[in-house]
């Protein structure tokens, strides 16, 4: 780590305010490959080295949960090769790194459709989950064959069959109940989402979830993603004030 990035670190834990939940839409490692002449996995791979960075430092300052958007549902229409390498990836690194999460206590989960995965893959994801799944530390919630729009269809889905089969009534739906059918039920809502690589969209993430969060939007490629970057977006939160529709408290 940088002198700049520990005096951001040491900052951020000073003004004590730190956020709960960070989500990240880790975008750009395409456009990092291209600009060096690379294949787009490559890319990849560098990404997930930024990824080790960003949870190995959320952890060092105590943040309780991290989302990262590692493979949108849009994802499968990519070319079959880039699919292919991209899950390999995800098989790899998660072998590799079972071992480290777990002696950082970290617990790993995965939100989304993982079913739509390949059984192989799925099993080394199950075997992380069950090991980790009675660390303490930070939370680590990998979106996997995820869209916000179907997550919204399929809590619809379950809501309408409860109703159907007399285990809810429709007076009983309102946002509380809501959220329960959601994949997320158990995490609380971002109170930060950051972007890199500069695009202003959400791209179909935590589309219910996001209402209140704050955006945090940088230039920076997720390859190319530092922790100094990621103290500095909590720094930029922390300055904010969080109004949720209401008046300022300033006067």
């Amino acid at each position: 780590m940088s002198k700049e990035a520990e005096r951001v670190k040491q900052t951020i834990l000073k003004k004590g305010k730190l956020p709960e939940h960070i989500a990240i839409i880790m975008d750009g490692n395409g456009r990092w490959a291209r600009k060096r002449g690379l294949p787009r996995i490559a890319g990849h791979t560098a990404g997930v080295k930024t990824v080790k960075r960003v949870v190995r430092a959320a952890g060092e300052i105590g943040l309780k949960f991290l989302t990262l958007y590692t493979f949108s549902a849009e994802n499968w229409k990519r070319p079959r090769e880039e699919v292919s390498a991209i899950m390999k990836l995800l098989e790899q690194t998660t072998r590799r790194e079972i071992d480290e999460l777990d002696k950082n206590n970290v617990r790993l989960i995965t939100t989304g459709r993982i079913e739509e995965l390949s059984p192989r893959r799925r099993a080394i994801l199950e075997k992380a989950t069950q090991k980790t799944k009675d660390n303490t530390g930070l939370t680590l919630n990998l979106a996997l064959s995820y869209s916000g729009r179907i997550e919204i269809l399929d809590a619809i889905k379950r809501i309408a069959q409860h109703v159907k089969d007399d285990k809810i009534r429709t007076t009983d739906i309102d946002e509380n109940l809501f959220s329960q059918y959601l994949y997320t039920k158990h995490l609380p809502d971002p109170d930060l989402l950051i972007r890199t690589s500069g695009e202003m969209r959400i791209s179909n993430f935590l589309l219910w979830q996001t209402s209140y969060t704050e955006l945090y939007v940088t230039q920076v490629l997720w390859p190319d993603f530092s922790v100094g970057d990621f103290y500095r977006a909590i720094l930029d939160y922390q300055e904010r004030e969080r109004r949720f529709g209401k008046l300022s408290g300033k006067k």
